[in-house]
Protein backbone atom coordinates (compact mmCIF):
# COMPACT_ATOMS: atom_id res chain seq x y z
CA UNK A 1 0.00 0.00 0.00
CA UNK A 2 1.14 3.53 -0.67
CA UNK A 3 0.12 6.69 1.17
CA UNK A 4 -2.94 7.16 -1.02
CA UNK A 5 -4.34 3.78 0.00
CA UNK A 6 -4.16 2.18 -3.45
CA UNK A 7 -3.21 -1.45 -3.78
CA UNK A 8 0.42 -1.76 -4.83
CA UNK A 9 0.66 -5.56 -4.81
CA UNK A 10 -0.86 -7.40 -7.73
CA UNK A 11 -1.42 -10.76 -6.07
CA UNK A 12 -2.59 -12.52 -2.91
CA UNK A 13 -0.97 -15.57 -1.41
CA UNK A 14 -2.84 -18.57 -0.01
CA UNK A 15 -1.43 -19.95 3.22
CA UNK A 16 -0.77 -23.73 3.31
CA UNK A 17 -3.88 -25.86 3.72
CA UNK A 18 -2.26 -27.64 6.65
CA UNK A 19 0.72 -26.83 8.88
CA UNK A 20 1.82 -30.50 8.74
CA UNK A 21 3.85 -31.01 5.51
CA UNK A 22 3.66 -34.80 5.77
CA UNK A 23 -0.07 -34.92 5.08
CA UNK A 24 -0.08 -32.54 2.10
CA UNK A 25 0.12 -35.45 -0.34
CA UNK A 26 -2.75 -37.31 1.31
CA UNK A 27 -4.89 -34.15 1.33
CA UNK A 28 -4.17 -33.59 -2.36
CA UNK A 29 -5.23 -37.15 -3.25
CA UNK A 30 -8.37 -36.88 -1.12
CA UNK A 31 -9.42 -33.55 -2.68
CA UNK A 32 -8.67 -34.82 -6.18
CA UNK A 33 -10.69 -38.01 -5.66
CA UNK A 34 -13.62 -36.06 -4.18
CA UNK A 35 -13.55 -33.49 -6.99
CA UNK A 36 -13.43 -36.14 -9.74
CA UNK A 37 -16.25 -38.07 -8.04
CA UNK A 38 -18.32 -34.90 -7.94
CA UNK A 39 -17.72 -34.21 -11.63
CA UNK A 40 -18.46 -37.77 -12.78
CA UNK A 41 -21.59 -38.14 -10.63
CA UNK A 42 -23.19 -34.82 -11.50
CA UNK A 43 -22.32 -34.99 -15.21
CA UNK A 44 -23.86 -38.48 -15.26
CA UNK A 45 -27.08 -37.04 -13.80
CA UNK A 46 -27.14 -34.28 -16.42
CA UNK A 47 -26.59 -36.79 -19.23
CA UNK A 48 -29.24 -39.26 -18.05
CA UNK A 49 -31.90 -36.60 -17.49
CA UNK A 50 -31.27 -35.19 -20.98
CA UNK A 51 -31.22 -38.55 -22.81
CA UNK A 52 -34.05 -40.40 -21.04
CA UNK A 53 -37.40 -39.04 -22.22
CA UNK A 54 -39.11 -40.49 -19.14
CA UNK A 55 -37.15 -38.05 -16.98
CA UNK A 56 -38.27 -34.92 -18.86
CA UNK A 57 -40.33 -33.68 -15.93
CA UNK A 58 -40.08 -30.61 -13.68
CA UNK A 59 -38.45 -32.53 -10.80
CA UNK A 60 -35.63 -33.83 -12.98
CA UNK A 61 -35.38 -30.49 -14.74
CA UNK A 62 -34.48 -28.90 -11.40
CA UNK A 63 -32.14 -31.79 -10.58
CA UNK A 64 -30.33 -31.32 -13.90
CA UNK A 65 -29.91 -27.61 -13.24
CA UNK A 66 -28.74 -28.30 -9.72
CA UNK A 67 -26.13 -30.83 -10.93
CA UNK A 68 -24.80 -28.28 -13.43
CA UNK A 69 -24.64 -25.74 -10.61
CA UNK A 70 -22.73 -28.18 -8.38
CA UNK A 71 -20.16 -28.86 -11.11
CA UNK A 72 -19.64 -25.12 -11.61
CA UNK A 73 -19.54 -24.47 -7.84
CA UNK A 74 -16.73 -26.93 -7.13
CA UNK A 75 -14.82 -25.98 -10.30
CA UNK A 76 -14.71 -22.34 -9.20
CA UNK A 77 -12.49 -23.22 -6.22
CA UNK A 78 -11.04 -26.74 -6.17
CA UNK A 79 -8.82 -26.76 -9.32
CA UNK A 80 -6.88 -23.72 -8.03
CA UNK A 81 -6.57 -25.42 -4.64
CA UNK A 82 -5.16 -28.56 -6.25
CA UNK A 83 -2.63 -26.47 -8.20
CA UNK A 84 -1.56 -24.77 -4.97
CA UNK A 85 -0.77 -28.16 -3.45
CA UNK A 86 1.76 -28.76 -6.23
CA UNK A 87 3.46 -25.35 -6.26
CA UNK A 88 5.62 -23.55 -3.73
CA UNK A 89 4.26 -20.09 -4.55
CA UNK A 90 0.56 -20.32 -3.82
CA UNK A 91 -0.33 -17.03 -5.44
CA UNK A 92 -3.43 -15.67 -7.12
CA UNK A 93 -3.52 -12.41 -9.03
CA UNK A 94 -5.69 -9.51 -7.92
CA UNK A 95 -7.99 -9.94 -10.93
CA UNK A 96 -8.01 -13.71 -10.48
CA UNK A 97 -8.92 -13.25 -6.83
CA UNK A 98 -11.82 -10.93 -7.72
CA UNK A 99 -13.01 -13.29 -10.45
CA UNK A 100 -12.93 -16.31 -8.16
CA UNK A 101 -14.80 -14.48 -5.41
CA UNK A 102 -17.44 -13.25 -7.88
CA UNK A 103 -17.95 -16.75 -9.32
CA UNK A 104 -18.12 -18.36 -5.88
CA UNK A 105 -20.59 -15.76 -4.56
CA UNK A 106 -22.74 -15.98 -7.68
CA UNK A 107 -22.94 -19.77 -7.57
CA UNK A 108 -23.45 -19.89 -3.79
CA UNK A 109 -26.37 -17.46 -3.83
CA UNK A 110 -27.85 -19.23 -6.86
CA UNK A 111 -27.64 -22.57 -5.04
CA UNK A 112 -29.45 -21.15 -2.00
CA UNK A 113 -32.32 -20.00 -4.23
CA UNK A 114 -32.40 -23.17 -6.34
CA UNK A 115 -32.57 -25.43 -3.27
CA UNK A 116 -35.61 -23.42 -2.16
CA UNK A 117 -37.19 -23.81 -5.62
CA UNK A 118 -36.60 -27.58 -5.46
CA UNK A 119 -38.24 -27.70 -2.03
CA UNK A 120 -41.27 -25.90 -3.47
CA UNK A 121 -41.42 -28.41 -6.33
CA UNK A 122 -41.45 -31.29 -3.84
CA UNK A 123 -44.07 -29.54 -1.70
CA UNK A 124 -46.44 -29.21 -4.66
CA UNK A 125 -45.76 -32.79 -5.80
CA UNK A 126 -46.47 -34.29 -2.35
CA UNK A 127 -49.02 -31.94 -0.81
CA UNK A 128 -50.93 -30.86 -3.93
CA UNK A 129 -50.47 -33.75 -6.40
CA UNK A 130 -53.71 -33.07 -8.29
CA UNK A 131 -52.59 -29.51 -9.04
CA UNK A 132 -48.96 -30.40 -9.85
CA UNK A 133 -49.25 -30.36 -13.64
CA UNK A 134 -51.06 -27.03 -13.65
CA UNK A 135 -48.88 -25.37 -10.99
CA UNK A 136 -45.48 -26.59 -12.20
CA UNK A 137 -45.82 -25.73 -15.87
CA UNK A 138 -42.68 -25.44 -17.95
CA UNK A 139 -42.77 -21.66 -18.02
CA UNK A 140 -43.00 -21.69 -14.22
CA UNK A 141 -40.03 -24.10 -14.01
CA UNK A 142 -37.91 -21.93 -16.30
CA UNK A 143 -38.81 -18.87 -14.22
CA UNK A 144 -37.91 -20.64 -10.95
CA UNK A 145 -34.56 -21.59 -12.51
CA UNK A 146 -33.78 -18.22 -14.10
CA UNK A 147 -34.55 -16.04 -11.06
CA UNK A 148 -31.86 -17.72 -8.85
CA UNK A 149 -29.20 -17.15 -11.53
CA UNK A 150 -30.21 -13.52 -12.09
CA UNK A 151 -30.26 -12.91 -8.33
CA UNK A 152 -26.83 -14.48 -7.97
CA UNK A 153 -25.37 -12.34 -10.75
CA UNK A 154 -26.61 -9.06 -9.24
CA UNK A 155 -25.90 -9.77 -5.56
CA UNK A 156 -22.43 -11.19 -6.27
CA UNK A 157 -21.57 -8.10 -8.32
CA UNK A 158 -22.48 -5.82 -5.41
CA UNK A 159 -20.60 -7.96 -2.86
CA UNK A 160 -17.44 -8.19 -4.96
CA UNK A 161 -17.44 -4.46 -5.69
CA UNK A 162 -17.80 -3.58 -2.00
CA UNK A 163 -14.98 -5.94 -0.98
CA UNK A 164 -12.44 -5.02 -3.65
CA UNK A 165 -12.77 -1.29 -3.13
CA UNK A 166 -11.39 -1.69 0.39
CA UNK A 167 -7.76 -0.66 0.98
CA UNK A 168 -5.66 -3.72 1.80
CA UNK A 169 -2.36 -3.18 3.60
CA UNK A 170 -0.08 -6.23 4.03
CA UNK A 171 0.40 -8.98 4.72
CA UNK A 172 -1.39 -10.35 1.67
CA UNK A 173 -1.68 -13.94 2.93
CA UNK A 174 -5.18 -15.48 2.80
CA UNK A 175 -5.76 -18.17 5.43
CA UNK A 176 -8.14 -20.16 3.28
CA UNK A 177 -8.09 -22.45 0.24
CA UNK A 178 -10.15 -20.07 -1.92
CA UNK A 179 -11.07 -16.38 -2.05
CA UNK A 180 -13.94 -15.94 0.38
CA UNK A 181 -15.50 -12.84 1.95
CA UNK A 182 -14.30 -13.03 5.55
CA UNK A 183 -10.61 -13.82 4.88
CA UNK A 184 -10.30 -10.71 2.70
CA UNK A 185 -12.12 -8.54 5.23
CA UNK A 186 -9.42 -9.58 7.72
CA UNK A 187 -6.79 -8.03 5.42
CA UNK A 188 -8.46 -4.61 5.21
CA UNK A 189 -6.71 -1.79 7.07
CA UNK A 190 -9.87 0.28 7.56
CA UNK A 191 -13.08 -0.31 9.44
CA UNK A 192 -15.28 -2.83 7.65
CA UNK A 193 -18.53 -2.37 9.60
CA UNK A 194 -20.54 -1.51 6.49
CA UNK A 195 -19.17 -4.52 4.66
CA UNK A 196 -19.91 -6.80 7.60
CA UNK A 197 -23.46 -5.47 7.84
CA UNK A 198 -23.92 -6.08 4.10
CA UNK A 199 -22.60 -9.62 4.51
CA UNK A 200 -24.97 -10.32 7.43
CA UNK A 201 -27.97 -8.93 5.56
CA UNK A 202 -27.12 -11.10 2.55
CA UNK A 203 -26.64 -14.14 4.80
CA UNK A 204 -29.97 -13.56 6.56
CA UNK A 205 -31.87 -13.14 3.29
CA UNK A 206 -30.31 -15.97 1.30
CA UNK A 207 -29.40 -18.42 4.07
CA UNK A 208 -31.72 -17.97 7.05
CA UNK A 209 -34.92 -16.90 5.24
CA UNK A 210 -34.61 -19.48 2.45
CA UNK A 211 -33.60 -22.18 4.93
CA UNK A 212 -36.72 -21.45 7.01
CA UNK A 213 -38.79 -21.60 3.81
CA UNK A 214 -37.35 -25.07 3.10
CA UNK A 215 -37.99 -26.19 6.69
CA UNK A 216 -41.62 -25.05 6.55
CA UNK A 217 -42.07 -26.81 3.20
CA UNK A 218 -40.76 -30.08 4.60
CA UNK A 219 -42.89 -29.80 7.72
CA UNK A 220 -45.90 -29.72 5.40
CA UNK A 221 -44.46 -32.61 3.37
CA UNK A 222 -43.88 -34.76 6.47
CA UNK A 223 -47.39 -33.97 7.68
CA UNK A 224 -48.74 -35.22 4.35
CA UNK A 225 -46.50 -38.33 4.37
CA UNK A 226 -47.87 -39.41 7.76
CA UNK A 227 -51.37 -39.36 6.27
CA UNK A 228 -50.44 -41.86 3.53
CA UNK A 229 -52.01 -45.21 4.56
CA UNK A 230 -49.53 -47.65 2.98
CA UNK A 231 -46.01 -48.13 4.33
CA UNK A 232 -44.70 -48.58 0.78
CA UNK A 233 -46.21 -45.26 -0.26
CA UNK A 234 -44.67 -43.48 2.71
CA UNK A 235 -41.25 -44.97 1.96
CA UNK A 236 -41.39 -43.99 -1.71
CA UNK A 237 -42.26 -40.35 -0.99
CA UNK A 238 -39.81 -40.06 1.90
CA UNK A 239 -36.93 -41.53 -0.13
CA UNK A 240 -37.59 -38.95 -2.85
CA UNK A 241 -37.26 -36.08 -0.36
CA UNK A 242 -34.52 -37.50 1.88
CA UNK A 243 -31.66 -36.91 -0.57
CA UNK A 244 -32.67 -33.27 -0.97
CA UNK A 245 -32.77 -32.87 2.82
CA UNK A 246 -29.24 -34.26 3.14
CA UNK A 247 -27.88 -31.79 0.58
CA UNK A 248 -29.75 -28.91 2.25
CA UNK A 249 -28.30 -29.82 5.66
CA UNK A 250 -24.73 -30.13 4.35
CA UNK A 251 -24.99 -26.84 2.47
CA UNK A 252 -26.93 -24.58 4.84
CA UNK A 253 -25.54 -25.85 8.17
CA UNK A 254 -21.89 -24.86 7.65
CA UNK A 255 -23.00 -21.76 5.71
CA UNK A 256 -24.95 -20.47 8.71
CA UNK A 257 -21.98 -21.02 11.03
CA UNK A 258 -19.51 -19.42 8.60
CA UNK A 259 -21.33 -16.26 7.51
CA UNK A 260 -23.27 -15.34 10.65
CA UNK A 261 -20.33 -14.86 12.99
CA UNK A 262 -18.32 -11.73 13.69
CA UNK A 263 -15.12 -11.00 11.80
CA UNK A 264 -13.24 -10.95 15.12
CA UNK A 265 -14.26 -14.55 15.81
CA UNK A 266 -13.20 -15.74 12.36
CA UNK A 267 -10.81 -18.70 12.45
CA UNK A 268 -9.07 -19.78 9.26
CA UNK A 269 -8.68 -23.40 10.32
CA UNK A 270 -12.31 -23.95 11.30
CA UNK A 271 -13.55 -21.97 8.29
CA UNK A 272 -11.63 -24.29 5.95
CA UNK A 273 -13.34 -27.33 7.46
CA UNK A 274 -16.81 -25.76 7.27
CA UNK A 275 -16.17 -24.60 3.71
CA UNK A 276 -15.21 -28.11 2.60
CA UNK A 277 -18.71 -29.25 3.53
CA UNK A 278 -20.59 -26.93 1.17
CA UNK A 279 -17.92 -26.76 -1.56
CA UNK A 280 -17.09 -30.50 -1.79
CA UNK A 281 -19.13 -32.76 0.45
CA UNK A 282 -22.55 -31.44 -0.56
CA UNK A 283 -21.85 -31.57 -4.34
CA UNK A 284 -20.40 -35.09 -4.00
CA UNK A 285 -23.46 -36.30 -2.05
CA UNK A 286 -25.91 -34.93 -4.63
CA UNK A 287 -25.48 -37.82 -7.14
CA UNK A 288 -25.64 -40.40 -4.33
Amino acid sequence: MDSSNHIVGTYFQFLPFSSIPEIQGSLFCLLLFTYLSTLVGNILIITITMVDAALHSPTYFFLKNFSFLEVSYTTSTIPKTLVNFLTKRKNISFRGCATQMYAFSLLGITECCLLAAMAYDRYVAVCQPLHYTTTMRWNTCFLLSAVPWLTGVLVALVQTTFIFTLPCCGPNGINHFFRDLLPLLKLACVTTCKNEITTYITAVLFIIVLFLFIVVSYIQILHTIFKIPSVKGKGKVFSTCFSHLVVVTLFYGPGIVTYLRLKASYSGSSSKLFSLSYTLLSPMMNPL
